[in-house]
């Protein structure tokens, strides 16, 4: 196995010292309020982080591993658990495993268990038992009685760290949760007992921990420390000019003092001046070591930090840590040897030079110290050794993910740097749409002719509160309403209000109304609302028309709704002499453009009605409520002219600009709004495994793989649709996840090919899910017939087969008893397809349903659409995934991270379908890991006198840390111990270089 270390680059900046203290012994301990708790325990809490499968997987190797216990050593049986975790574990893991387990990170979490245990009624003598329902068992033989009557009795309550059984997904079965220690015999007798149970779905099995007879001293806790510093105890000016008369002075006030540590130096000089230099010498070690330290003065202090940097860089790189903890930590003791450093002029030039590129870059002044792990800033203050090991571990699975991609060296280093996955809190709809009717328009209207249009305007200052009354088309308010609904009246009064009082808000309808061709306006109210609208519009203008009908709404009292006497009662008021029945009937003349508001409110994605948009952001339905919305408006304009400000103040905002094409052109703004895609709750496959066995052929054999390993087999079989022949590089891979038989899993494929069409940056990929009606291989007729097809055929060809295949008319023909040789398209190797279709097997398909019920987490027949190993689903039963849901997953997944990836792949020189795959597998690693600050890039202008390299041998998996420090600061006492038992370092693997 590959070894790991860590690439550690320590970079000294410095201070004046002002302080000396006399040095004392200090030996601290800090006990937890629990008792020991077992390493085998702790152990498989860091392995269930990987995931609850490889949970499970350890626990069954280990179930009877105490036996070991009693013949082995301490540490012969630590060592034992590390090997067994080094199954299911890398060699990097294997070490961040030892540093969680040397600072007993994962001790509460046993106790915890074993604190709800004891709140059980704990039978007597009993190292381990069951709970079923609030009934207790010490013997797999009392299971069968308590499971008797089980799911009459109150379901127990189950937390969030408890370990579940992956057995079958049921939910009406009795749950029992076992308490005892893994690794024991009591335990293997209850495991593969409840674990049997499981997977035949006859119970939900939970594991919690429980030591029947724990050690009874307390855990001693790691991360924790005693700081020593250095007091000063000089007060008195001292004149730095005149440094050598005072060092003189000094020297000689240390040669007057005859005595030290028991020796007569005066009377040994006089008795053997020709040992005087020896003698000098040991008398220089005996004050230099004594525990009695002389203060320092003034200006022996001024350098001290140089020097310590200094002779931290003249010992072996191997011993400079540990030095660097010893002056740090013992500096009172130590600060007398330092001030006979020499230190070398361009040592000191180089820090001075590096301590100006890093304030200027990073903001680090001299003094000041920073930690970087993978470009991550480590802020000394709030981080501990627990926050760092959980930041480790994530930092692991992406390295390790990334070199198991092959993307290795240089490369790996900019791939992790990528700003990918960023997710928008809040999406906004593109409102530059025909269908919108607009009551105003703030920058061409008459009635804001006075108001000044420069967007310099916004800089000017004001009395807080105030709404700047600017001609332009800043703020813009969308309303999505039913005209017959109760809550219509309300809205549209409101929006009246804020026309009146010339509010600068530019607002927007869209009704939406009956969609039918032949409907009488005389029995639809909402049809003789829209044909009343367009009557106006057309014989005057649409202002008018707007403004007509909201004075209409104003007549209608709170709490009741529009209706066609309403209406025709209006019309008769208002235009006399219009003809009711040309106007609102079945042969209306005004009833063109009645489709397009209700056709962009379903293309939106938008939910019930009615909906509000604020310069295209949709308000939750919460914020609905006519009474608050006011008070929100204004708010929102408020907020959002800070916005504005900045951007006119950054120079993003010009006098030229087109404002509602400034708001439109964010990145934020998309052309359908569906929570499934912009949710930023987000589930994401794992491609970076190297399976021993990659054949899905044997369903058997694909089912004793874990989840990762069928990923990366799917994968790796997988076949796709593209647009060309020429298979190009794709940036987004979309697998459509479905009952192929059923018509709902049919549009789902037809939508995502018509997608492939518009668009050759996409590929799809295809896996069947069949429903539980579904039995023998002659029930997988499509998808036999469109995986033939992509296997014997031209993409081109392929494609146009299977959409061929979906449409409803062909469907029909096969359920008429068609053969698919008659369905065959001209220009296709029909000998080729029909072989392949006549002679495929249904291995593969078996193991496609373990991977869509195992690792998509479907049920049989559900629907699901994975984008760059992002899964969306599963689908609902009526949830419909159009063409334009696919174009906004491929917006938002080539904008938050795939065109970023893309273009370091085309540096690293791939092409083709290998670019294509390290795409899809780079993008779900990245996006799918957990989100920190953003990386920088420490500057290394001077790096010859200064700075301690510790490299790793070529080919590890390392982490790349950057410590910046004071060698005597506060914070070199924690990086030098952090620094020391890093994972890295575990191995003592570390190299040196210059």
């Amino acid at each position: 196995m590959m070894r790991n270390a860590l690439l550690f680059t320590l970079w000294f900046m410095l201070t004046t010292h002002h302080a000396s203290a006399a040095s004392k012994g200090v030996s601290a301990s800090l006990k937890a309020k629990w008792t020991m708790t077992p390493f085998l325990l702790e152990t498989s809490e860091f392995v269930a982080e990987d995931g609850n499968e490889k949970f499970w997987q350890f626990v069954d190797t280990v179930k009877e591993l105490t036996v070991y216990k009693n013949g082995e050593s301490v540490r012969s049986y630590y060592n034992l658990i590390l090997k067994k975790a080094g199954q299911f574990l890398t060699h990097l893991q294997v070490n961040l495993l030892r540093f969680a387990l040397s600072l007993r990170t994962y001790s509460p979490a046993v106790a915890a268990s074993q604190q709800i245990a004891s709140d059980e009624d704990t039978p007597a003598s009993c190292p381990a038992f069951v709970s079923v329902h609030g009934q207790l068992g010490c013997s797999t033989k009392d299971l069968k009685k308590l499971l008797k009557g089980a799911l009459d009795r109150p379901k127990p309550f189950l937390y969030k760290t408890d370990h579940r059984y992956p057995g079958r997904n049921v939910s009406d079965v009795p749950v029992v949760v076992l308490y005892a220690e893994i690794g024991t015999r009591k335990f293997s007798a209850f495991h593969t007992l409840l674990s049997e149970r499981a997977e035949a779905g006859s119970l939900i099995y939970v594991l919690r921990h429980f030591v029947e007879d724990p050690q009874p001293h307390k855990v001693l806790l790691s991360g924790y420390a005693v700081e020593l510093a250095i007091k000063s105890t000089e007060y008195r000016a001292v004149d730095d000019t005149q440094v050598k008369d005072s060092k003189a002075g000094t020297n000689r006030d240390e040669e007057d003092v005859d005595e030290v540590q028991g020796f007569l130096f005066g009377t040994l000089k006089k008795s053997h001046p020709e040992l005087q230099g020896g003698l000098g010498e040991l008398r220089k070690h005996l004050v230099e070591s004594s525990d009695d330290m002389a203060p320092l003065k003034v200006w022996e202090l001024q350098d001290l930090s140089f020097q310590a940097a200094a002779k931290i860089l003249s010992v072996p790189k191997f011993d400079a840590l540990k030095l660097m903890r010893d002056l740090s930590q013992d500096f009172p003791s130590k600060a007398r040897s330092l001030t006979r450093v020499t230190i070398k002029p361009e040592m000191r030039k180089e820090i001075e030079e590096n301590q100006k590129r890093l304030s200027e870059t990073l903001g680090l002044h001299p003094g000041d110290a920073a930690l970087f792990i993978n470009g991550q800033n480590i802020d000394l203050d709030t981080h501990t050794p627990f926050s760092i090991l959980d930041m480790l571990r994530g930092e692991a699975r992406v390295l390790e993910g990334l070199h198991n991609l092959g993307v290795t060296g240089e490369h790996q280093g900019k791939m992790l740097r990528l700003p990918v996955g960023v997710v928008e809190d809040s999406y906004a709809l593109d409102i530059r749409h025909p269908a919108i009717m607009w009551l105003n328009d703030i920058e061409s209207d008459p009635m804001y002719r006075g108001w000044p249009s420069g967007v310099q305007e916004l800089l000017r200052s004001t009395f807080p509160g105030v709404i700047r009354q600017i001609r332009r088309n800043f703020f813009n308010l969308v309303l999505f309403l039913d005209p017959a609904h109760q809550q219509t009246v309300e809205l549209v009064k409101l929006s009246e209000l804020f026309y009146k009082h010339m509010i600068p808000l530019r607002i927007g309808f869209i009704f939406v109304v009956n969609t039918e061709e032949e409907v009488d306006g005389f029995t639809d109210v909402g049809v003789a609302f829209y044909r009343l609208l367009s009557y106006i519009a057309e014989e005057y203008d649409l202002a008018q028309a707007l403004t007509s009908v909201v004075s209409m709404y104003s007549k209608i009292r709170v709490g009741e709704s529009l209706s066609v006497d309403t209406i025709t009662a209006f019309l008769k008021r208002k235009f006399p002499k219009a003809n009711a029945g040309r106007i609102l009937g079945l042969d209306s003349e005004y009833d063109e453009r009645r489709q397009a508001g209700p056709r962009f409110y379903q293309e939106s994605g938008l939910g019930a009605l009615p909906v509000a948009l604020f310069n295209g952001v949709p308000l939750d339905p919460g914020e609905m409520d006519p009474e608050e919305l006011e008070t929100l408006l204004l708010q929102r304009i408020m907020d959002a002219t800070n916005v504005f400000q900045r951007a006119a103040f950054m120079g993003q905002l010009t006098e030229a600009s087109d404002v509602e094409d400034y708001l439109m052109e964010q990145p934020h703004v998309v052309l359908r709004i569906n929570p499934l895609v912009l949710s930023t709750e987000r589930r994401y496959l794992d491609f970076t495994a190297s399976p021993v066995a990659d054949d899905w052929e044997d369903s058997t054999m694909f089912s004793y793989l874990d989840s990762r390993d069928r990923t990366a087999v799917v994968a790796k079989r997988m076949k796709y649709f593209t647009k060309n022949d020429e298979d190009g590089m794709s940036g987004v891979t979309t697998w459509i996840v479905g009952d192929l038989e059923t018509e709902a899993g049919q549009r789902l494929l037809a939508g995502a090919l018509k997608h492939v069409r518009k668009s050759p940056g996409v590929r799809v990929g295809v896996i069947d899910n069949p429903g539980s009606s579904r039995s023998g291989l002659e029930d997988t007729r499509v998808y036999r017939a469109l995986w033939s097809a992509l296997l014997t055929q031209k993409n081109k060809v392929a494609l146009e087969f299977t959409q061929t295949l979906l449409k409803g008319a062909t469907q029909d023909l096969l359920k008429g008893g068609a053969k698919m040789k008659d369905l065959l398209l001209q220009g296709m190797d029909a000998d080729a397809f029909e072989k392949r279709f006549n002679t495929m097997e249904g291995g593969f398909l078996r193991s496609l349903q373990l991977f869509c019920r195992d690792v998509l987490k479907l049920g049989a027949g559900q629907r699901a659409v994975v984008a760059n190993g992002r899964i969306l689903g599963p689908l609902g039963d009526q949830e419909e995934f159009t063409l334009e849901d696919f174009q906004l997953l491929e917006k938002m997944t080539w904008s938050s991270s795939t065109e970023k990836v893309k273009a370091r792949v085309k540096h690293m020189g791939m092409k083709g379908k290998q670019a294509s795959e390290l795409i899809m597998k780079v993008d779900a690693l990245l996006s799918g890991a957990p989100k920190g600050e953003t990386r920088k890039d420490v500057p290394f202008p001077k790096d010859v006198h200064s700075v301690l390299h510790l490299s790793p041998r070529d080919g590890e998996v390392v982490f790349e840390a950057v410590a910046v420090v004071d060698p005597l600061s506060r914070e070199a006492q924690k990086l030098s111990s952090l620094l020391m038992v890093s994972p890295g370092r575990a191995e003592g693997g570390d190299e040196c270089r210059g």
